[in-house]
């Protein structure tokens, strides 16, 4: 082929490839109806996830209202000081990592055991029923709950204390002021309000199992828990891992409504119950500066980031098929 002919079989292929923004736009005409659909949900996210994040300079600026967040002064890392140089820093971040990483590890076992138990009622209308059951505590509101354990708890005419104590020989204990109790009420709240939530998810990643793989199990003469071991939690790990990754994002946030509605913020319990989002809301009360406690969710949102990262690398050493990304 002479240098003429390459040359003119060059432009002819140029000519017939079409460019990029007109397979965008066939894309975009053969799916409109699937982008329209998702068009509320961007916008939303837009508005709501990313757009306050320009706000993040406020963690930089020793706030004046007068002169606006962009001409207030610079204040450096010193909003961070309040964080770090207080005397209680060691205990918030303390119960914070641990009450977290351990509803993390309990949510997760017990969301799976329930919604595998779920799964082997076979009466539609028991099934439906039992799932709102469990449903309905995370629908609450944590104002409620707390009124809730305030009537379980209360000294003078709670539940416990007039009714289940007395049988067991025990004198009345004065639930808000003893602060040992606390680690096991919060424990039980956050089970009982989140762990139908959990459970919903797995459950439906559980019904979208090939029932095949059962029927082959059977007939192979396997046990109902060697089915749940060999096939069940095998095909369910991949949504246990995405939901362990989003929980350990958010690891160093708390349950505001858990650690302040439900102890009701009492002195006593600070030691136990105090996280930083409980504290940051009482100092943010106290002085007033929006700078700290904006300094405090960034350090929050960016040791969550990193706490992502770094979980889901280590999943992607050891399997790859179930990293996040």
């Amino acid at each position: 082929m002479n240098t003429k002919t390459e040359v003119i079989y060059e432009r002819t292929s140029v000519v017939k490839q079409p460019s990029a923004m007109l397979k965008a736009w066939k894309i975009f005409k053969r799916y409109r109806a699937l982008f329209l659909m998702v068009l509320p949900g961007m916008i939303y996210l837009i508005i709501n996830n990313y757009l306050p994040m320009f706000g993040v300079i406020i963690a930089f600026k020793n706030i004046n209202y007068r002169k606006g967040i962009f001409g207030s002064d610079w204040a450096g890392f010193k909003n961070f000081e309040y964080l770090f140089k207080t005397a209680d820093a060691w205990v918030i971040t303390r119960n914070t990592i641990l009450y977290n990483g351990f509803f993390i590890v309990i949510n997760l076992a017990l969301a799976v055991a329930v919604a595998i138990l779920l799964n082997e009622v076979k009466n539609r209308f028991m099934s439906r029923f039992y799932q709102s059951v469990i449903l309905l505590p995370y629908l609450i509101s944590m104002v409620i709950v707390g009124y809730l354990a305030l009537a379980m708890l209360n000294v003078e005419n709670g539940f416990i204390n007039h009714h289940i104590l007395p049988l067991l020989g025990i004198e009345p204990i004065s639930w808000y002021s003893e602060p040992e109790y606390w680690p096991f009420i919060l424990t039980i709240v956050n089970i009982w309000k989140n762990v139908g939530y959990l459970c919903i998810i797995f459950l439906a990643a559980i019904v979208g199992i090939d029932h095949e793989y059962y029927e082959a199990a059977t007939l192979d003469g396997a046990s109902k828990w060697q089915q749940i071991r060999t096939i069940t939690l095998p095909l369910l790990s991949p949504t246990i891992v995405i939901m362990a990754l989003l929980s350990i994002g958010r690891i160093f946030y708390s349950d505001f409504g858990l650690f302040y509605q439900v102890p009701l913020n009492s002195g006593p319990l600070q030691p136990t119950t105090d996280v930083i989002d409980t504290y940051v809301y009482r100092g943010l009360m106290t002085l007033g500066d929006i700078g700290m406690s904006s300094a405090a969710g960034f350090y929050q949102s960016v040791v969550g980031f990193v706490l992502v990262l770094v979980s889901n690398f280590i999943i992607r050493r050891k399997s790859p098929d179930q990293a996040l990304f």
